[in-house]
């Protein structure tokens, strides 16, 4: 193929991927609310009512849709809130490149000014999990309990897993409509229930979303080195799910019995915070 060939497939790509991701954009409006946390808004979707309130944190290059197996299950029981970093899913980016410490802050700031009451059970899958850490790090009051699953650890040096490593990449392929061609990325979404899945696979073919969580991964270190230094309180009520047959960081609550399993154990740890909050 000549220059000229492959400046045409290239700009009918980039054809093909605003179209489509115009379509997308109102075949999945936010499900929840956006919330004013300083420069931007962040996305919050919390569903059932009760004590302690749940809130969960997505993993690397998710969004609130990953827990689509986990939320409606616990919402039967308690209040329930995902959300979207910034710059991820429906939540705008604000000024700032992804920091962190600045994330654990805007978690805080977004429960606060959206009137979601302390005390929670805060759970972070993978990358979610160092940041939880660090939330009950700082904001020790805020929590009665912490779940890990699969957190990433120094042990490991904090590497990230393989398939992200390449991440930086990936929005100049969505420009060019070639993620979406190839489900290179969007196959992540598979697993989970119809409306979570195609929310969540139109967001890994838009380049915006790629971006921020490109610039998330480029500090995946130091979320880890964070999560290490975290001094936890010994009266913390912690507990820690791992699934050993997978990669640190890996994509964990698409497969409908680890969901489950995950419910199942939140749900007992939501039990034991009514008795003994």
């Amino acid at each position: 193929m000549g220059a000229t060939g492959a400046m045409f497939v290239v700009l009918a790509g980039a054809t093909y991927q605003g179209v489509v991701t115009a379509l997308e954009r109102r075949q999945f409006p936010h499900p929840g609310r956006l919330v004013d946390v300083g420069d931007h808004q962040l996305h919050l979707h919390c569903t059932g009512e009760g004590k302690p309130a749940v809130v969960l944190e997505a993993p690397a290059l998710g969004i609130s849709e990953v827990w689509g197996w986990v939320q409606p299950g616990l919402s039967s029981l308690t209040r329930v809130c995902s959300y979207d970093r910034a710059g991820l899913g429906w939540s705008e980016a604000g000024d700032f490149d992804y920091d962190p410490s600045r994330a654990i802050d805007q978690l805080h700031v977004l429960l606060e000014r959206a009137s979601e009451l302390p005390p929670y059970v805060l759970v972070g899958d993978g990358f979610g999990a160092a940041l939880a850490t660090g939330y009950a790090d700082r904001y020790r009051s805020d929590l009665t309990a912490l779940i890990l699953i699969d957190q990433p650890t120094q042990a490991a040096n904090g590497a990230r897993p393989v398939g992200l490593r390449f991440a930086g990449a990936w929005p100049w392929l969505a420009r060019a409509g070639v993620l979406r061609g190839t489900d290179t990325v969007s196959g992540l979404a598979e697993g989970l229930p119809d409306a979570s899945a195609g929310a969540f696979r139109a967001f890994l073919n838009r380049p915006d979303h790629l971006a921020r969580a490109a610039n998330e991964l480029a500090r995946w270190d130091d979320t880890v080195r964070l999560a290490a230094a975290a001094r936890l309180d010994p009266g913390l009520r912690v507990l820690r799910l791992d699934n050993g047959n997978r990669p640190a960081g890996a994509f964990r609550l698409n497969n409908r019995a680890q969901a489950r399993a995950a419910s199942s154990a939140i749900a007992r740890v939501i039990a034991a915070a009514r008795i003994d909050p």
